[in-house]
C-alpha cells in the first residue's frame, strides 16, 4: 500500500525535523517547506499531498494565506500549528476550512494521532464514494460508471437508480420505495417511469443489465451472479 504523503510547512527547521521524524517513524512520506510560497509551489507542482501541516506565523506568506490558496482548489485536510492559543485565530482557521488546530508546544505523539484520525476519516469518505458489484464500478464523486472497465454513459436519473440498486444489493425493492428514494417524496408521476428507466439502464449495461431482476407484482432487486 502506498504511503500517505504529508506536506510539513514551518519556518523553523528544528520544528520541521521534529514533526518529520515522528511522521516518518509512523510510515508517512514527508515533504518539507520552509515558508508559505515554497509550500504552495510544492503543493501545486506535485498535486499528490494527502495532508498539510501548516504553521501560522511564517515570513513571506503566513499560514492563513497558504490555507486560503489551497482551499480555493483543494479539499486536502489541513492541520494548523500555532504558538498563540487565541480563540479568534482558531475561529478564523475553522472559517477557512482548517480540519484541526494544534497549539505549540504540542506532543508529537498527539500530532501523529490527529494525522491518523483525519486520514482514516478522509479515506473512509473516499471509499464510500465508490460502489462495486458484479463487475460494475460506480464512482459517486466523479459521477461515472464502468462495466468490466468500459465506461457507460448514463443520464442523471439512471445513475441515481443504479446507485440505489447497488447500495441495496440483494434486497427486494418495491416501486414505491424506489420512487421515494430516487425520485423523492414530492414526485407525483406514474410508478411506470421506473420501469422505463430500468429498461434503458439494462440496455446500456449489456449483459450486466440482467443483474437487475424483476420481482413480479412488486419491483426490482439487484443481485450478483453466484
Amino acid at each position: 500500500m502506498d504511503k500517505s504523503k504529508i506536506l510539513v510547512v514551518d519556518d523553523e527547521s528544528r520544528m520541521r525535523k521534529l514533526v518529520r521524524d515522528f511522521l516518518v517513524k509512523n510510515n508517512y512520506e514527508v515533504v518539507e517547506a520552509a515558508d508559505g510560497e515554497e509550500a504552495l509551489d510544492l503543493f501545486f507542482e506535485k498535486n499528490d499531498m494527502d495532508l498539510v501541516i501548516l504553521d501560522v506565523m511564517m515570513p513571506r506568506m503566513d499560514g492563513w494565506q497558504v490555507c486560503r490558496e489551497i482551499r480555493a482548489y483543494s479539499k486536502v485536510p489541513i492541520i494548523m500549528l500555532t504558538a498563540k492559543s487565541d480563540e479568534r485565530d482558531e475561529l478564523l482557521g475553522f472559517e477557512l476550512g482548517v480540519d484541526e488546530y494544534i497549539a505549540k508546544p504540542f506532543s508529537p505523539k498527539i500530532l501523529v494521532a490527529r494525522v491518523e484520525a483525519i486520514l482514516r476519516r478522509t479515506g473512509q469518505a473516499a471509499a464510500e464514494m465508490i460502489v462495486e458489484a458484479g463487475g460494475i464500478r460506480l464512482d459517486k464523486q466523479a459521477h461515472s460508471v464502468t462495466v468490466e472497465g468500459t465506461p457507460v454513459d448514463l443520464s442523471y436519473k439512471e445513475f441515481e437508480l443504479l446507485a440505489y440498486f447497488m447500495e441495496n444489493k440483494g434486497i427486494a425493492l418495491s416501486r414505491e420505495k424506489i420512487l421515494n428514494s430516487v425520485w423523492n417524496y414530492d414526485y407525483f408521476g406514474d410508478a411506470r417511469t421506473i420501469d422505463t428507466h430500468v429498461k434503458k439502464l439494462r440496455s446500456k449495461m449489456g449483459d450486466k443489465g440482467e443483474l437487475i431482476k424483476t420481482i413480479w407484482g412488486m419491483g426490482y432487486k439487484f443481485e450478483e451472479e453466484s
